[in-house]
């Protein structure tokens, strides 16, 4: 049997995707085979695996951080909000269907089966598997039937780190209110807390560390400092959906991403805020794409609701001026959004057609399955600004309901690109570039390739930067996160937990 460590919260975002991340990279530095499994999650970031199954991107960066190939085992149920009341919900990687908050619950018990099989899966390779919970195991309200939080750790007999924001304040209430709320046998489990995110000097925790021992009769096992590290986030409530705001001064290219109300898959722009002298704010003001070099509409969950903001809000307008002499990506949801023709016919969504911004003579019909696939394939002979991606090689993975088609039209786009079953990938037209595929600017160096050329077009450069492999980014702040919570976290502690 595998050894196994949970990591849960006194609420949601106070950094157990990222704690679970460190972890599960310093095992594998100490030469640990190290699986990361969350049995139930709720994101609009999801991630397709090599076999065509879906899982969330929390996971995936996870797997990234053990060095080891993602798995729907290592996140067997996957809740992807629709609307503020239901989900569309994903078992072992399949789409079951969408349901209201409340069927949800009342159905989520029969999935006991599913999470220990694919907990199973892990155990038959993994040494040590760490475990993420979601949102709080003291929400009493929802404590009947958990299979997320303290009845996954019961399932698996999981030691529970316990993890509170000091950043966002009330870190001791937090963590005590969160310990008393929970039955005697759940207390028991708690074997360490951990304050994360803390600024400034520790030794002014210490009497609050002091109290807080006595008082919830827990060690604290460390004090993790809050460190700025570009890593993929799990949901919504990441922070890089603010402005993301760098030293104006040192700006020289302002990419703008549409905060759509259903954004999902917000991490394909993560290549581009790791380039020094590249701006990416999440935009909610028309106003704000006045001063952009590059507009990117993001993938949504609701392309219909999220098309229609964009009509009501300004958005479309603000976009199709831009575009008359700027650039604009649109990916996924978004690459939808610009085509003639959005259809429903079969209600997957909410229902009849709307008008696209008409950038691209497309039309696009949404079907009731759900197309998941990695794809790679190779920029053809592109265009204009975004010529020097040419003949580059890409993959990426495709998440998305609907088939696209280009019109019959006197103006067909000059760049269309298909999969091998026909199915098109990418369309350029004049200064829209639009893709199903995800991921696309995690290759090599494409983003500072497209970046560079933005900032050649102003008669201005990044600093002489070298090229930025992404990747190679990557597995770097990977390995940050991992010193950090090595060096402010209590090992051996952990290692002394591992059942």
């Amino acid at each position: 049997m595998s050894k196994v460590i949970m990591v849960q919260g006194t609420m949601s975002n106070v950094g157990k995707s990222l704690l679970v991340g460190a972890l599960c990279r310093i095992f594998k530095q100490d030469g640990y085979k190290v699986a990361p499994f969350k049995s139930q999650n709720m994101a609009l970031n999801s991630f397709v695996t090599k076999d065509g199954l879906e899982l969330g991107r929390a996971q995936a960066m996870q797997a990234e951080c053990a060095g080891v190939e993602p798995s729907v085992y290592m996140n067997p149920i996957l809740l992807k909000p629709t609307n503020d009341v239901g989900s569309q919900v994903i078992v072992n990687g399949e789409v079951v269907g969408n349901m209201s908050a409340r069927d949800y619950f009342a159905y989520k018990k029969s999935l006991v089966n599913d999470i220990l099989k694919a907990y199973k899966k892990l155990e038959e390779w993994a040494d040590i598997i760490v475990i993420e919970g979601a949102g709080s195991p003291a929400e009493i309200n929802l404590k009947k039937d958990d299979i997320v939080n303290m009845g996954m750790a019961e399932l698996v007999d999981a030691p529970v780190l316990l993890v509170g924001d000091i950043d966002r304040g009330g870190v001791f209430a937090q963590l005590l209110g969160t310990i008393e709320l929970l039955e005697p046998s759940e207390r028991e489990r708690v074997k360490g807390l951990i304050i994360n995110k803390f600024r400034g000097d520790k030794t002014l925790l210490d009497s609050g560390i002091e109290m807080l021992e006595s008082m919830g009769k827990v060690p604290v096992v460390g004090t993790i400092p809050y460190t700025q590290l570009m890593i993929d986030d799990e949901d919504s409530l990441s922070e890089r959906l603010g402005n993301h705001i760098k030293d104006e001064a040192k700006c020289i290219v302002n990419i703008a991403v549409i905060r759509l109300p259903r954004i999902s898959n917000f991490t394909d722009v993560a290549p581009f805020e790791s380039i020094k002298g590249v701006k990416v704010n999440f935009i909610t003001n028309p106003r704000e794409i006045e001063d952009a070099d590059l507009v990117i509409i993001p993938g949504s969950k609701n392309t219909l609701s999220d098309l229609r903001y964009l009509r009501e809000s300004g958005f479309e307008a603000a976009i199709k001026k831009f575009y008359a002499t700027k650039p604009v990506i649109g990916i996924c949801g978004g690459f939808q959004m610009m085509g003639n023709l959005v259809s429903d016919p079969l209600g997957v969504e909410e229902g009849g057609s709307l008008r696209g911004m008409e950038l691209i003579p497309m039309t696009t019909t949404l079907s009731g399955q759900k197309y998941r696939s990695q794809t790679e394939d190779c920029f053809e002979d592109l265009f204009g600004v975004f010529e020097v991606l040419s003949g580059e090689e890409f993959i990426g993975y495709e998440i998305h309901n609907g088939i696209s088609s280009i019109d019959a039209s006197a103006n067909i786009p000059e760049v269309i690109e298909r999969d091998d079953e026909g199915n098109i990938i990418l369309v350029q037209q004049g200064n829209c570039l639009g893709t199903y595929v995800h991921g696309i600017f995690d290759n090599e160096d494409l983003a500072f390739r497209l970046v560079s050329e933005l900032a050649n077009r102003k008669g201005l450069s990044l600093d002489n930067q070298s090229a930025l492999n992404y990747q190679e980014f990557k597995e770097g702040e990977y390995d940050k996160l991992a010193k950090v919570v090595r060096t402010n976290l209590d090992m051996d502690y952990i290692y002394g937990l591992l059942k």
